[in-house]
């Protein structure tokens, strides 16, 4: 079990283990509460002093000239989270609900948010409840954060919306409390607000497709590998001196790992009287197509953690100076940007595999035969598999569109630039299960074309990949109902279960 020290910058093998799943024991040190206390001491201090401050006691977006009460400061809170609660879609994934949860506990924990440590244990029991709140995942722009599904996730303190067992059963927020034993609370001054400034959805969302293209970074090399076997192609380009003199770390890793796939393989000793010169782009450009999607993702792993560990709340307390600031910390641009750049990376992933399956399948290309069935023409191969994958590829294009490169105005123009982060992730979520569909393809493909040269054993690597397909799908002799286990190979590339029978061959391979 993960020990999560809130408040404390936490590292990015947190935040992986988290999107796979590990439990978390949350831990709320002495520092953190101490900061917590000192800025809802100063919320508290803003209050008496009744100077307006937005949010505190004033109206939200174009409502901010609207004074409040002091006594209406609590009700104020309530009516922002019913009021925001309004979502449409799906309920999001639990895994991302989870990460959500623990961002927006994080980050009230930096102690610029001003709530009560109150407030903060009572996320802090939910979450370890095994409870979630119902979030519809549509209806946010990344604007003044991810307001809409940040509402439903915090829906639950006031007692209101309905929440999910761990089971997955939905029942009232009301009945859900009953069972967890937590009581609603009556929220003070600024904590509703607290509660929904940050795109701590879009950050989850990210954050779980993430670690899976981490995954999908070395599966595509396995992939990759393993289709040069089949096709008995050159191993020249994956030379550690090519990507010496062009100094990109992407390529230098996905070459190494492709050198370490191809350890002791008896098909590059075939080659030693070999009049082959050049193998397709697809094959030989694996370095640098790979390696630049591996730039790409180092990129936003980079953004998405410095994202978790930071403070995005609006106003922002500041207890040593005793003032509180209203700016844009909770504005998605930061990561509505490397969301979309990591789509385009999967584009390259998937893009290439699909060449690489295609040229498999093509006898002309190849040299195997048609369709990669021993029986061309009474039965049809995988044929359609790459026109399944061909379909896949093009759907990554259009969700390559960056959302980011899109605004609209909002809350009567109030909020007049918005970052659509929300969308970039959700469409990178979708983009990444397409990716791992198109590889899962791919590694069925090579699995096959190895048959016809099983003579010759593969590079070390590309055998465990081999050997892992061959335990779960046999070798394709007649057509039979491929659907199934497609479907059995993409849980193998979704689970790591290919990248854990190939690392336990050669060793850990880099992402």
């Amino acid at each position: 079990m993960l020990r999560i020290r809130l408040g404390e910058d936490l590292p990015p093998a947190s935040f992986e283990a988290l999107a796979r799943g590990a439990q978390a024991k949350l831990v709320l040190g002495r520092e953190a509460l101490a900061r917590v206390k000192r800025a809802r001491a100063t919320v508290e201090a803003i209050v008496a002093r009744g100077n307006p401050v937005y949010g505190v006691n004033t109206g939200f977006g174009a409502l901010a000239k609207e004074r409040i009460a002091a006594e209406d400061t609590g009700t104020l809170q309530r009516n922002l989270l019913l009021s925001h609660a309004v979502g449409m879609g799906d309920d999001m994934p639990a895994a991302e609900k989870r990460i959500a949860l623990l961002l927006r506990i994080h980050s009230l924990c930096r102690g610029v948010s001003g709530v009560r440590p109150e407030v903060v244990r009572w996320f802090m029991t939910l979450l370890e409840s095994g409870w979630l709140p119902r979030v519809p995942e549509k209806g946010s722009v990344g604007a003044c954060g991810d307001l809409a599904p940040l509402a439903h996730l915090a829906l639950p303190i006031v007692g209101a919306g309905e929440m999910v067992s761990p089971e997955g059963k939905v029942l009232s927020t009301a009945r859900a409390l009953k069972k967890i034993g937590l009581e609603p609370m009556t929220l003070a001054a600024k904590e509703g607000l607290g509660l929904i400034n940050g795109v701590q959805i879009s950050n989850a969302i990210g954050l779980v497709a993430l670690a899976r293209m981490n995954n999908l970074s070395v599966t595509a090399d396995i992939a990759g590998a393993l289709s040069v076997e089949a096709l008995m192609g050159s191993h020249a380009p994956f030379d550690r001196r090519v990507v010496a003199v062009r100094n990109h770390p992407g390529a230098q890793a996905t070459s190494a790992n492709l050198r370490q796939l191809l350890r002791k393989s008896q098909v590059k000793r075939s080659h030693a009287q070999c009049e082959r010169v050049q193998d397709p782009y697809s094959f030989r450009c694996m370095p640098q197509v790979h390696g630049a999607a591996k730039d790409a993702l180092a990129h936003l792993a980079q953004v998405l953690v410095r994202e978790a560990n930071s403070a995005t709340d609006n106003p922002l307390i500041f207890p040593d100076r005793g003032d509180s600031i209203s700016a844009g910390n909770f504005h998605g641009q930061p990561i509505a940007l490397p969301l979309d750049y990591a789509a385009n990376a999967l584009c390259s992933w998937g893009n290439i595999s699909e060449r690489r399956m295609s040229t498999l399948i093509h006898p002309a290309m190849s040299g195997l035969p048609a369709f990669l069935t021993p029986r061309p023409g009474l039965s049809s191969g995988l044929m359609i598999p790459q026109v399944v994958a061909a379909a896949l590829v093009s759907e990554n294009k259009v969700l390559a569109h960056p959302a980011s490169s899109d605004t609209v105005t909002t809350s009567a123009d109030q909020e007049d630039h918005v970052s659509m982060a929300n969308y970039a992730a959700r469409k990178l979520r979708t983009a990444v299960d397409n990716t791992e569909r198109v590889l899962a393809i791919e590694l069925h493909a090579a699995a096959q074309g190895r048959e016809f040269h099983r003579e010759l054993r593969a590079g070390q690597g590309a055998e465990a990949a081999y050997r892992c397909l061959r335990l779960n799908v046999p070798a394709l002799v007649d057509d039979r109902y491929m659907g199934p286990e497609l479907d059995r190979v993409h849980e193998l590339v979704r689970l790591g279960t290919v990248r854990a029978a190939v690392e336990q061959e050669v060793g850990n391979l880099r992402v």
